[in-house]
Order: C-alpha cells, then structure tokens, then sequence
C-alpha cells in the first residue's frame, strides 16, 4: 500500500515526520534509486527500496511508547550541538530509536514522553499547546493568598501548595506548589511570579494529558501499558474534537480595472 514518504520514515524510527519532510526537501531520501524532493510522493515498502539519510526503510518495527523521568541540567533530544548531556544518556541498550514528543526545559526535571510512533507523535505535537500538563514549582519564598488569586487571573494557572516532593511527613515547606496549566501558559506563568518577586526556583513536570510520572526513578524509564497507549489515543482524539478548525480568510476583492478609451 502507497503512503506517503515522511510517514513511512517516521513509522520506521528514522526520524520524526517533521525531521522526514527536512530529509526530503534537503535531497536525503531516494526510491528506487531516485532522488526525491517533493513532499507529497508516496511509495510502497513492499514493492519500492526507500532510503532516507543512507538508511534502509523497512517494513515496520515493534512501537515503543516510553515515559523517562528527566534529570535537571539535560537536554531533552537525542543530541545537542553544544555538547550538552541528552536524553541518549538514558536510553543505553534500547534497540529501537525513539524521539522525545514536546519540550522540557534544560534545567527542568520531569516526565518526557518518548516513541517511535511517528503518527501519534505528529498528533500528539498538533495538539500540544491543548494537553494539560501538571507541574510542581518552588518558588522563592512564600506567596500570600492575594498573590496566588493574582496570578490565577493574570494567568488562569491555580497554585495549590504541596508538601516538598521527598520529604518527611513533619516537614511542611509550603513554597512548593502544584499547578496544571497549557503548555503555551507556562512562560506566562513564570513572568507573573516574577512580577510577584517569588520567581519560580525549580520545575518538575509530573503528567502530561493522561500520562502521569508516577514513581519512576530519577534517570530511568519505563514503558507504557497498552491501556495508558489507548487512554493516550483517547485523549488526543477528544482534543482533536475540541480543537476549533482555523477560519480561512475571505478572499481578497480584485480590484476592478477601467479601460479610458
């Protein structure tokens, strides 16, 4: 069966579809020999010899759907120019090639969502400034409640506080807060608890839609079950539901043009 190129390379584990679609626009995929440039070629693994960055496209492998508790200080790609420590640190003895889904910041710490499920992963990144994410954040000292009512308005983020992650039941270090937001609020968010004076100190991201960190350890991971797999479908399928369809734009008039004889 025909489809398209990007989508076979991704559901490959080559690359991401985005990443695909740069590999053919750049020269890097041939079928059948040839190269292919344009976007919208389709091809069969069955019968066509695909390659993409000098590497084979077979037929498809087992889907891997990983959730990796990130260390702070951590780039959360597979490599980084800069020489950064990645994610690839963590992943050592995995055979199949995954990619993270969605970004974490460098020095936070927290649940990153990996596969090599091109098709969900696609999806998943369409709908991601709509998937709730829950954080827990320490801020620098203590907000009043007036403070928290002024960002919730500012920012529709509500700070609950929570015991200090890890520590003992007699110790109450109110200055963490767990808070569930929209990926595209987070960086409000962090200027609103500027503007307080309470900056926010530390970041670790604990669920994303349906997927929850859970106790995986600092550093490691481990693989999702096929009912979190169906919860995840779910929940990007009622996101796709809700998310309104972009209004296309009027044409524009033509303006008429008069003819002096």
């Amino acid at each position: 069966m025909e489809e398209r190129l990007q989508k076979l390379i991704a559901r490959a584990g080559i690359s991401s579809r985005r990443h695909a679609e740069e590999l053919i626009l750049s020269g890097q995929v041939r079928v059948n020999g040839k190269v292919v440039t344009e976007l919208g070629t389709k091809a069969d693994p069955a019968k066509d010899r695909i390659e993409a960055a000098g590497r084979l496209v077979v037929a498809e492998e087992r889907k891997v759907y990983l959730l990796l508790h990130k260390p702070p200080q951590i780039v959360s790609t597979m490599a980084d120019p800069e020489g950064r420590p990645t994610l690839r640190h963590y992943l050592r003895g995995l055979p199949e090639r995954v990619y993270p889904v969605g970004r974490l910041e460098f020095d936070a710490s927290g649940l990153v969502f990996l596969t090599n499920d091109g098709d969900l992963a696609a999806e998943m990144l369409r709908l991601w400034s709509h998937l709730p994410q829950t954080y827990y954040i320490k801020v620098k000292g203590r907000l009043s409640e007036m403070q928290v009512k002024q960002i919730a308005a500012e920012t529709s983020a509500l700070l609950k506080p929570i015991r200090q992650p890890g520590a003992t039941r007699g110790h109450t270090a109110n200055f963490w807060y767990e808070v569930t937001l929209r990926d595209s609020r987070r960086d409000r968010l962090r200027r609103a608890l500027l503007i307080q004076q309470h900056p926010a100190e530390k970041l670790k991201r604990v669920a994303i839609g349906p997927l929850t960190l859970g106790g995986v350890p600092l550093g490691r991971y481990r693989s999702l079950t096929p009912t979190e797999v169906a919860r995840l479908q779910r929940a990007l399928q009622a996101g796709a539901v809700a998310k309104p369809p972009k209004k296309k734009r009027p044409p524009k008039k033509q303006k008429e043009t008069v003819i002096v004889a």
